[in-house]
């Protein structure tokens, strides 16, 4: 009786949390730290909201989609109101002005994860799926999304490989070990030093977010597109970051087929899409998997190689649902040796802990993100890892009800170090969403 009570107390907590971050429209990820609405953040927020608020989920797809460019990018920030606690703003990105960006509305210039044809396809499977009213936002939304995988295909996949490039760390894992190879390369010699003007680490301790150098290398990104006007083929041609992504990539095909199926019902003709999809499926297998590793890795366009790092986000094919069984073999022995060092670590940090890169506390560099755990947890489902996924599942849950609704998670026991403790902003959004939606609804997509 004790835990019916305290998931139903928890569930009430994660409710109050989306409350809590709700403005008029649109949800912010945390109440101080990031008080904009978030690309990706917008996606796992409105699975939440459909579980108890589904007049608000519609809502919060409608007002990301409201920063929809004309060619179909969807931006990573919506700057619904200004606010002088948060860096970098609109005055930074400069994208008022810029043909086909929205009028009314400010955005980043750059876009993230392709998440919302998976959600749709979630939520369509809720009770709120089987309204009237739902199927006519469907005929809405839908496509909108199809808008922006085209913008994806034809204006980020230059080599026609089917493999779409990130432009900036912000679009995937922020400070992933994965790009220092790439960052150390940029010349920062005319680069602003930004270390004065970052708000965050008023917020978080800075040993849990990103390093000044670090940002300088994300501002000198953003001030190089801002010049360049946004034009994606002068951004092909002319930036030091572009990279075929594993995570952003097998989001995109677990996206692609949430939209196909979305697609027929409401007699919508995605062909084209159907055609990307499987060019995807067939170059995340020909380019990005590593046998060496037996993991999947990202590739480096503009430097032509591969970017050795072992993180989390090298496991999502196995959400994407694309993985050879002797794949899946290889990615969970990885799962189980190189990103814990013990049994008694949970599962699973963002970076593998055998890598040089991993920082237990820092941002994407160690630590356990509920979102990613969620994928991965319907990844091993399908994959026929059940005991696996139920493992990862479990100890997410454990991290939540024993520290609350926070950002990122400490993976380390007490007794190597750690303590287990949750990090980087309280109050967080896509946790307490996600928290609803594995406590609501235990199907695993492709079940």
């Amino acid at each position: 009786m004790t835990n019916e009570f305290n998931q139903a107390q928890f569930q009430e907590r994660a409710k109050a949390v989306l409350n809590g971050n709700w403005r008029k429209g649109y949800t912010v990820p945390s109440p101080r730290l990031y008080p904009f609405q978030w690309n990706w953040d917008a996606g796992f927020v409105a699975l939440g909201l459909a579980h108890f608020a589904p007049e608000r989920a519609i809502q919060e797809i409608r007002s990301m989609f409201a920063g929809q460019w004309a060619n179909g990018m969807l931006p990573h920030i919506n700057f619904h109101r200004r606010d002088p606690d948060y860096f970098p703003g609109p005055d930074v990105w400069r994208t008022d002005g810029i043909p086909g960006s929205p009028e009314g509305l400010a955005t980043s210039g750059i876009t993230q994860n392709p998440v919302f044809g998976f959600i749709l396809e979630r939520i369509s499977g809720l009770p709120l799926g089987g309204t009237p009213h739902w199927n006519d936002f469907l005929k809405e939304i839908v496509p909108k999304v199809v808008a922006f995988h085209r913008y994806l295909y034809t204006r980020r996949d230059p080599g026609n490989e089917g493999l779409v490039y990130t432009e900036h760390c912000w679009e995937v894992m922020d400070d992933s070990p994965i790009w220092d190879p790439v960052l150390s390369q940029i010349d920062l010699s005319h680069a602003r030093d930004v270390s004065r003007l970052r708000k965050d680490t008023h917020f978080v301790a800075r040993s849990q977010r990103p390093t000044h150098e670090n940002y300088r290398h994300y501002i000198y990104l953003v001030d190089l597109y801002a010049d360049l006007h946004y034009e994606d083929g002068a951004i092909a041609e002319k930036s030091p970051f572009l990279v075929q992504d594993v995570l952003f990539n097998s989001i995109l095909v677990r996206s692609n087929l949430g939209i196909i199926r979305l697609a027929k019902k409401i007699g919508l003709n995605v062909s084209d899409i159907e055609v990307w999809n499987a060019k995807t499926v067939a170059a995340i297998h020909g380019k990005l998997w590593s046998e060496k590793a037996g993991i999947f890795l990202d590739f480096d366009l503009r430097n032509q190689r591969v970017l050795p790092a072992k993180t989390v986000g090298g496991l999502m094919p196995l959400f994407a649902g694309v993985c050879s069984p002797a794949q899946v073999s290889r990615l969970t022995e990885n799962l189980r040796t190189a990103f814990v060092k013990s049994e008694k670590w949970k599962l699973c940090p963002s970076t593998a802990a055998s890598e040089p890169g991993f920082e237990a506390l820092k941002y994407w560099r160690g630590p356990i993100w509920v979102n990613v755990n969620w994928m991965l947890w319907h990844g091993l489902q399908s994959q026929g890892c059940a005991e696996l996924a139920e493992r990862v599942k479990r100890e997410t849950l454990e991290l939540i009800h024993n520290y609350g609704m926070w950002e990122y998670f400490d993976a380390r026991p007490a007794v190597e170090g750690g303590a287990r403790r949750g990090l980087g902003a309280d109050e967080f959004s896509w946790t307490a969403a996600l928290y609803l939606d594995w406590m609501s609804n235990s199907r695993p997509f492709g079940r």
